[in-house]
């Protein structure tokens, strides 16, 4: 289906060529007096140079020839020369009509769907996930979602940090603690333990002891290299003592990024390229692409027309270790030959934009990947406190993800109980439902580059720009409805009708730009389009009824349009809300 406002332009492009100027000057758009008119073109004030004539004149021209128009319900040629458009109701009803008998609205689906993969997540097995995990989580899981409904093929990766001196440092740590464990006898043959010598929790107080340690005794630090090294040798104890670590990390990790309605398609990490590095890093040798630069092998990356300092791209250390940078490229080595993806899209803080620039760079000079390929680094903003620094728990310290899920879930439950009578488990699990909307809805509705304040009064609110005021209205057409049905009214198969009020007009011109924002929103990678749109809609379809007496009117076809139109709301607002990764509650 042709966009709401494109097929308006092609209207106006029609009258502008009928009066003997260039269609392209006829293109509409949204009017910015919505209290003078729906829509408007400016075309006439470009075309007063190209034409030698006042833009009144042409504007009054192109009036003249709308006039008999399927529509517009009025064009006004207004001074110095603007043209103020009005859309007929049958116009509008039509085009809804569209929407419902076809798949997802009528939202064009690509001749030639492309394959996304889409790397968020990115935490450190071993460690509980904190506050600074949330934004990747909600931003890449809704970029997911977004392109899957627009039609294409998308994978996402969890892209663990698995691998490397925090894994030396929990192993050096165990030995200490438990140097009795058959993982470090190193003459043994035998099976090992099916059961893990450790629980999530100890595991969780292990990592930054040992960490810490490190810091503080060189000789410990040094014992934590040499574990890892064994580790990364393939040293059968060190090893099954890794998949312990990974498979009680993952197991927690999964239980977390539930609780968020986050899910992964791939589980990998960096260990899963560990193997591929040494024929990549032989590779860019033999191509002549790397070379050594003050004892580590490096990839030059800087550009003649940079403005700014671009380092070379660093593969080895000078000790021969890999960096980040190395298990990256090994990583979109492995994909481009795994998957093949057109696009792959990194979810990460903005602080990390040169290091991705830098990695991106040396994809494409080592020609890891295609030349049609893209890649893309989303950099986000941080997520802060009141007081415009990083979020933190009350006593200083970086807050746990789960804290503030529970946190917020309890203030919904509070919420939803005050001064009420209501079902103890079916309360939770609103709570449960309505908070997750007010994380998610609070993080999304932000560009994602821009920092911005999490404030747990005003995201939990049911009034204003806030999750729970989208599901808030939701629940409200559900309510609507099953009165109806109480009342033996007719629910299913009714038909919209043109609208006869101007807070109806409204709520359906609002309900015709679905398809171009959900477009915009894939095209920019940015949910937070999705968010502004709801919430105009959530507005257009309470002050609609506010106006109108919905489960009271008499007249059966008037009735019957209105529900068909509360229907559409209704499934368009589930639609997005699910695109941006939660869900309503059938009561609240």
């Amino acid at each position: 289906m042709k966009r709401f406002l494109d097929l308006i332009s092609e209207e106006m492009k029609k009258a502008f060529e009928a009066s003997g100027y260039d269609r392209e000057l006829g293109k509409v758009t949204l009017s910015n007096r919505p209290d003078l008119c729906e829509y408007q073109c400016n075309g006439a004030m470009a075309g007063a140079k190209l034409y030698k004539k006042a833009p009144i004149m042409i504007a009054g021209d192109v009036a003249e020839c709308c006039k008999g128009s399927d529509v517009f319900l009025s064009v006004e040629a207004v001074a110095p020369g603007f043209l103020n458009l009005k859309v007929k109701e049958s116009f509008i009803k039509d085009y809804l009509l569209q929407m419902c008998q076809q798949e997802k609205f009528g939202l064009d689906m690509p001749e030639h769907p492309s394959r996304i993969i889409v790397d968020y997540g990115g935490p450190n097995v071993a460690k509980p996930l904190h506050v600074g995990h949330l934004r990747s989580g909600v931003i890449g899981e809704s970029i997911k979602r977004i392109a899957r409904y627009a039609g294409h093929e998308v994978i996402g990766d969890i892209h663990l940090g698995d691998w490397g001196l925090q894994m030396g440092l929990i192993i050096t740590e165990l030995k200490e603690r438990q140097p009795e464990l058959v993982y470090f006898d190193e003459s043994y043959q035998g099976e090992y333990p099916q059961e893990a010598p450790f629980t999530i929790s100890e595991l969780e107080e292990i990592y930054p002891t040992a960490s810490s340690k490190s810091k503080e005794d060189a000789a410990y630090k040094e014992r934590a290299m040499d574990a890892t090294f064994k580790l990364q040798s393939g040293v059968r104890g060190y090893r099954a003592l890794w998949d312990h670590i990974i498979r009680v990390s993952v197991a927690d990790l999964k239980k977390n990024y539930e609780n968020l309605n986050v899910e992964f398609d791939l589980w990998k990490g960096e260990s899963d390229v560990h193997d591929v590095i040494p024929g990549m890093v032989e590779y860019m040798k033999k191509e002549g692409y790397a070379h050594i630069s003050e004892g580590a092998l490096v990839v030059d990356v800087k550009e003649e027309t940079d403005t700014k300092e671009i380092p070379p791209c660093m593969i080895l250390k000078s000790d021969g270790a890999s960096l980040y940078n190395t298990t990256d490229l090994a990583t979109i080595m492995e994909r481009m030959r795994e998957y093949h993806p057109d696009r792959m899209i990194y979810l990460t803080d903005k602080r990390q934009e040169l290091y991705f620039e830098q990695v991106f760079r040396c994809a494409r000079k080592t020609k890891l990947v295609d030349p049609e390929t893209e890649l893309l680094h989303i950099g986000f903003g941080t997520m802060n406190g009141k007081d415009g620094k990083p979020f933190k728990t009350r006593e200083g310290g970086v807050m746990r993800l789960e804290t503030l899920i529970k946190e917020i879930n309890d203030e919904m439950y509070r919420k939803i109980t005050d001064n009420r009578q209501v079902d103890e488990e079916e309360a939770r699990q609103t709570a449960k439902i309505v908070a997750l909307s007010a994380i998610k809805y609070g993080d999304l509705s932000n560009q994602a580059s821009k920092d911005y304040i999490f404030d747990i009064d005003k995201f939990t609110s049911f009034e204003g720009d806030t999750g729970p005021y989208i599901l808030y209205t939701i629940v409200r057409i559900k309510s609507i409805l099953n009165k109806i049905r109480e009342q033996g009214g007719k629910v299913e198969g009714t038909v919209l009708r043109e609208a006869d009020s101007e807070s109806e007009k409204a709520l359906m011109l609002q309900l015709a730009g679905f398809n171009a924002m959900m477009e915009t929103a894939y095209e920019e990678t940015a949910p937070h389009k999705i968010c502004a749109y709801i919430y105009e809609l959530a507005n257009a379809f309470n002050r609609f009824y506010h106006e109108t007496k919905i489960v009271t009117e008499e007249n059966e076809e008037k009735k019957s349009g209105w529900v068909a139109l509360l229907l559409l709301t209704r499934d368009v607002l589930e639609t997005c809300i699910h695109v941006l990764g939660f869900s309503a509650p059938e009561r609240m």
